[in-house]
């Protein structure tokens, strides 16, 4: 006997392709959606700069960060390198020099503390702030710059756990 009408497969399949239709249709946002948003391009710019100067300042802080525990504490270099290295990464994708030019500000954090454990454990609680922040900030950021604070929120998340799993294993 063949059934009629509508069967759950196919009920599941338009409701999925519809789904993936409102999806792909509400990405294409261009200035027009923008601005019907309530959004001017000029203003998004203007917040989007902030952003990003804001996530790259926050990156040359965790770099220095890094820098710092690794100089104070040689037995974490070999942990720290690869982190420290996508920390550096993070920053040139958000717009910042690779390094802080000599002569210019840069945001340092307080001398590591004197014990390996310690320093590695600040740094990680260093990192899960800045990834929360930067968490919270890209509900306000146009989509290309969301996406980017997404990854590097996500990057810095796994970095303090890393970094709290190499607190573990440093002796002390």
């Amino acid at each position: 006997m063949h059934r009629t009408g509508t069967t759950r497969r196919g009920a599941l399949t338009a409701t999925g392709a519809f789904a993936l239709g409102a999806v792909l249709t509400g990405c294409g946002g261009g200035p027009e959606t923008r601005t019907a948003l309530g959004g001017t391009d000029a203003r998004t710019a203007s917040r989007s700069g902030a952003l990003r100067a804001s996530a790259a300042r926050d990156s040359a802080s965790l770099l220095s960060g890094y820098e710092q525990v690794a100089a104070a504490h040689p037995v974490t270099e070999a942990g720290l390198a690869p982190l420290a290295a996508a920390v550096r990464e993070h920053l040139t994708a958000l717009g910042g020099p690779a390094k802080a030019p000599s002569g210019s500000p840069s945001p340092t954090p307080p001398a590591a503390p004197t014990e390996a454990r310690t320093a590695l454990k600040d740094l990680a609680a260093q990192e899960r702030r800045v990834a929360d922040g930067r968490a919270t900030a890209l509900l306000t950021a146009e989509p290309e710059l969301a996406r980017l604070l997404a990854s590097v929120a996500a990057a810095g998340a796994a970095h303090a756990f890393l970094l709290t799993e190499l607190a573990k294993e440093t002796p002390a």
